[in-house]
């Protein structure tokens, strides 16, 4: 007989968040033979998901310490209960690379340290993403006062440097990060403004990504900005007309303010869609405490003293966080949501953003993610059994798979096409 599993790990299930997200699935025809090659009839198959292939992601700026040998608590957590919550809904964890911070003194990067980091993520079977390559904040003290053909020597030295070093380890990279005000930026003296104000926004991507390139062909590179106006839109253009290859668009999501609504957000995504490439969510967060105040324009301008997760706070985050995941999930041009922190604790501008709080016990928003992740859009361990030919087609959440008959497990993986598995017992 023919099994099919359903997004609840039920056989033949036929649900409506199934057909919401039916792009997600895909078919595999597993047939089971004996050592001969002759079809094993009535046999029973275990078919369990081991790996999502859409990207859930969040940053793992917290582990940097833990994967060290630091085991210092983060906020009053327990790493490595943290650590586990992260790992149990994630598949990628983005590290990061401001030069800056990376590299404060020259020539004294901190590869080891991060490189370790990409190899504990790894190690735990999540992908790891780079951010940023190319940003006009967070930069070197020691490029101010250089001149801008030197600045510009050293920015793609610095390139080629950290994606050939963390090749793979770190595949997916930012390569250039808010570029729409990069020449105009004002805050403070940096190397990068200036050089980005001299060469203009298209050249500043093309060399980022020529350097990245070249350094790892293999990588997934991304332009990414927070400013979705069509101002976004033109750049886009420009650098596409100019040759740029782009493997993704990023876009920011920070929704400090309040929820933009599925409305709102899915017809920002339809705008940006239109250009035929994947689409990143890169930096999604959700308040579970006080909104900011909506007249505020540069969400780094509103600092208060303490900014207090609260119930009524948490309930909202929780419908607004499965309400966000459930639209972008369901739009077939968005392969990648990356969630910006796991905790309170150290949040972006300390603000209640987390799905754990300082104390490492899960807000409701981190279980109504862990519910999609890991069962609604999950197949978990399901016995199925062979028809006359020693088939069996399973239908699932696209990722990948076990199947175990008899004691012996074969590793497979459920795509945009149909798969065909022989297991031989």
């Amino acid at each position: 007989m023919h099994g099919v599993v359903g997004m609840h790990g039920a056989v033949g299930s036929e649900g409506a968040p199934q057909h919401a997200v039916a792009h997600r699935t895909g078919t595999a025809v597993l047939t089971v033979v004996d050592r001969h090659g002759e079809p094993l009839r009535d046999a029973e198959v275990t078919v369990e998901q081991t790996r999502h292939a859409f990207t859930f992601g969040n940053i793992g700026f917290d582990f940097i310490g833990l994967a060290n040998g630091e085991r210092e608590p983060i906020g009053t957590a327990d790493p490595d209960h943290l650590a586990d919550l992260f790992t149990d809904v994630f598949t990628t964890a983005t590290l990061p690379l401001y030069w800056g911070t990376f590299e404060p003194e020259p020539g004294r990067p901190a590869t080891d340290r991060l490189r370790r980091t990409a190899a504990w993520f790894r190690d735990r079977g999540l992908d790891v993403k780079g951010h940023p390559l190319v940003w006009h904040t967070v930069q070197p003290d020691w490029l101010l006062g250089r001149p801008l053909d030197e600045v510009e020597r050293l920015l793609r030295e610095r390139i080629r440097r950290e994606v050939g070093t963390f090749d793979g380890l770190v595949d997916t990279w930012d390569a250039i990060n808010e570029v729409v005000i990069m020449p105009v930026f004002d805050n403070g003296p940096n190397a990068i403004t200036p050089l980005a104000r001299a060469k203009g926004r298209i050249p500043m991507i093309r060399s980022a990504f020529e350097e990245a390139r070249a350094a790892n062909p293999r990588a997934t590179l991304l332009l990414n900005d927070f400013d979705l106006s069509s101002a976004y839109e033109c750049l886009i253009e420009g650098v596409l007309e100019a040759g740029v290859q782009l493997d993704a668009i990023g876009l920011q999501t920070h929704m400090h303010q309040g929820y933009w609504g599925e409305e709102t957000m899915l017809a920002m995504v339809d705008r940006f869609a239109r250009y035929g490439l994947p689409l990143h969510l890169t930096e999604t967060s959700l308040v579970s405490g006080e909104l900011m105040p909506a007249d505020v324009v540069d969400l780094n301008d509103h600092r208060v003293d303490s900014w207090p997760s609260t119930p009524e706070g948490e309930a909202r985050q929780a419908d607004e966080l499965e309400r966000h995941y459930r639209s972008l999930v369901g739009h077939p041009a968005v392969e990648a949501i990356t969630y910006w922190g796991i905790t309170d604790a150290g949040a972006w501008l300390g603000a209640p953003i987390g799905l754990v709080r300082a104390d490492g016990t899960p807000k409701p928003s981190y279980e109504a993610l862990r519910r999609l992740v890991k069962d609604e859009w999950w197949t978990p361990p399901t016995v199925l059994r062979t028809d006359d030919r020693g088939q069996v087609r399973t239908t699932g959440f696209r990722g990948a798979y076990r199947a175990t008959v008899r004691g012996t497990a074969t590793d497979f993986s459920i795509g945009r096409q149909s798969t065909e598995v022989t297991l031989t017992t």
